[in-house]
């Protein structure tokens, strides 16, 4: 579903878009098998333990640069077209890669609580609309490396519309998470693409599949703000395109080079 008008329309209603078929199986199975040379720890059993690859102290990174040290083929995911061409009018013409990092499952692993939701109101986590626009505080572009959902054994869930909601999120659906009223727990391919705003009520269902999940986040801000004290670097060991390094721009919005010229 490549329209744009169906995709505003119904990232505006839900706080979230999907976007199918945007890695080939050759580019998901290339992305794993770089993943699996790692070396990694297998997966745990807390949601500490479900990170890799973060590019922020704060989430357990090593490199200001995270995963994309790993080589050109996670680069190149910064700013594929298939995304670009949604986070053009979800941004603006000149926003920047802000952090990022890896979450694997395995049978077992924990969830991630429901959080986020447009009250009360989060300075860096907002979502407006204003004259035919939308403006975004903190927005992720989650790249799917294995098949997740309720059916297949947990992943992303969220409450569509909470982006929105005038009333906060009640106590309750915290507790019951991904079983909460009105909570989906969405179908999603590998090489899909999963993109929201963090304004979005949403969390992780724990995992319950005997294969492990694999997903890549990419977490971009409006040009002139920080989620966090570190900003990201760029990679040492891959060469970046003139478009790419210009996601690694401080914080700043005068006179700040479109990404689309």
């Amino acid at each position: 579903m490549n329209n744009d008008s169906v995709q505003k329309y119904l990232f505006d209603l839900n706080g979230y878009l999907i976007l199918e078929d945007v890695l080939t199986a050759g580019e998901v199975a290339r992305l794993n098998r770089l993943i699996d040379g790692q070396g990694l720890p297998e997966p745990g059993l807390t949601t500490k333990e479900a990170r890799f690859g973060s590019s922020t102290p704060e989430l357990g990174g090593k490199s200001a640069a995270g995963f994309l040290e790993w080589g050109e083929e996670f680069c190149n995911l910064l700013d594929h077209d298939r995304v670009m061409d949604t986070l053009r009018w979800v941004l603006g013409d000149g926003f920047r890669v802000d952090h990022l990092y890896g979450i694997h499952m395995r049978n077992g692993t924990e969830g991630l609580r429901l959080h986020g939701g447009a009250v009360p109101y989060d300075q860096p986590e907002f979502f407006h609309y204003s004259n035919g626009e939308v403006f975004n505080g903190l927005t992720v572009v989650s790249f799917n490396l294995t098949d997740t959902g309720r059916e297949t054994g947990g992943g992303f869930m969220c409450i569509p519309g909470s982006h929105k909601s005038n009333f906060p999120l009640p106590g309750e659906f915290m507790v019951l998470s991904e079983n909460g009223p009105a909570v989906i727990n969405p179908e999603l391919k590998a090489g899909s693409v999963v993109v929201f705003t963090e304004a979005l009520t949403h969390g992780t269902a724990p995992w319950r599949a005997d294969h492990v999940r694999r997903s890549l986040l990419f977490k971009f801000s409006p040009a002139q703000q920080s989620w966090g004290p570190h900003y990201m670097e760029p990679p040492k060991s891959v060469e970046l395109t003139e478009r790419q390094k210009l996601l690694f721009e401080k914080p700043y919005f005068a006179q700040r080079k479109s990404l689309f010229d």
